[in-house]
């Protein structure tokens, strides 16, 4: 088991990471999710002993190994941007930990020749790096953190250079392989598409904090506060002020019955959440909320689109199956499914999700 207690890693006067406590088991997949600059790597770098934090304790099976070189430690590593040793041809790359670990050579060749196939490397084996492409070189870096059969397998955003076929297909098989090494699993990314994929646990983070610790469907459905329900959104999740007022929710000058499951809730402000998918262009039911505003930009993607609506002061964001043409400044009413709502306090703590509204 990998623990970490009140982390935390100060450059100057600036929190890298702030007071981060986790507990990994062994055998687990566990996605760090957070925007760029939110600490992810800054994370990593402190399980794996390359950076020393400021204060708190990493323990390894319950031994605390700060201070441990990171050549003693069962480790390995994939980063983005893959590193490779380039006087070695891919096999010899991919076999280079075994041999360090003076494994049986016909073990070390059955396991190359192994992840090989499974990472579409068996026909470039005796190239050298500078005679492969860019995604061919990630595969071999993840070709040799497969075979090294390490404790703790840190991947900092490892197929962001892969093409789009490729990196689906990693995503799925990527998890059973090193769940079935027994490994502690660390995948960082910044999409959430990529974390609900994976599976596992996700551990959200912000500006170097920890906002939120669960299995990923959990914090999907019910993340504890506003800004993890933002970094578990992409497109960004649209957030609308309200008041409730007795069995009326107010926002501007619309007035609609409030949701099931938010009739406890004291009258007061509150913000809503929704994500851009649950905004439609035509009305789902009765009790959707509707607003009227402008139009003020249109992404088509092709398969769906992403329309920008200007509503007095505020900005909402549907996303809509399909091509939908619409002009800059036109006139467009969308409905918020208002059973997809997630309610955030004055602190902006959960405090309804579409989940609780349904019970």
């Amino acid at each position: 088991m990998l623990e970490l207690k009140n982390l935390t890693k100060k450059v100057g006067n600036a929190f890298h990471i702030k007071d981060v406590s986790l507990k990994m088991e062994k055998g687990s997949l566990n996605v760090l999710l957070g925007p760029t600059l939110s600490g992810k790597t800054s994370l990593m770098r402190l399980m794996a002993g390359l950076d020393r934090p400021s204060s708190g304790q990493i323990l390894m099976n319950g031994k605390d190994v700060i201070g441990v070189p990171v050549q003693k430690r069962n480790i390995a590593m994939v980063y983005q941007q893959f590193i490779n040793y380039p006087a070695m041809t891919v096999y010899e790359n991919i076999a280079s930990p075994m041999r360090v670990q003076k494994t049986d050579p016909k073990i070390i060749d059955e396991k190359v020749r192994k992840a090989a196939e499974l990472m579409k490397l068996t026909p470039y084996l005796e190239r050298t790096p500078l005679n492969l492409s860019g995604g061919q070189q990630q595969r071999t870096a993840l070709a040799r953190a497969l075979v090294k059969n390490a404790e703790l397998v840190l991947l900092d955003e490892p197929l962001a250079n892969l093409d789009y076929k490729l990196r689906e297909e990693l995503r799925v098989e990527l998890p059973r392989i090193f769940s079935e090494t027994g490994a502690i699993f660390v995948y960082a990314t910044t999409e959430p598409q990529e974390a609900l994929l994976l599976g596992g646990q996700t551990a959200t983070l912000h500006q170097g904090t920890l906002t939120q610790f669960a299995d990923t469907i959990e914090i999907y459905n019910e993340p504890k506060n506003l800004i993890t329900a933002q970094t578990f959104s992409d497109p960004p999740m649209n957030i609308i002020p309200l008041e409730k007022k007795g069995k009326k929710l107010a926002y501007g000058a619309n007035q609609t019955a409030i949701p099931k499951g938010a009739l406890n809730l004291t009258d007061a402000s509150y913000k809503i959440g929704i994500r851009p998918h649950h905004v439609f262009l035509d009305k789902p039911d009765a009790n959707s909320l509707k607003l009227d505003g402008i139009v003020s930009t249109t992404e088509i993607t092709g398969s769906e689109s992403f329309i920008h609506v200007r509503i007095n002061d505020l900005d909402v964001v549907a996303l809509v199956h399909g091509v939908h043409r619409v002009d800059i400044g036109e006139p467009i009413t969308v409905y918020l499914d208002q059973s997809k709502f997630f309610i955030f306090d004055d602190a902006e703590n959960l405090m309804c999700a579409p989940e609780m509204m349904e019970a």
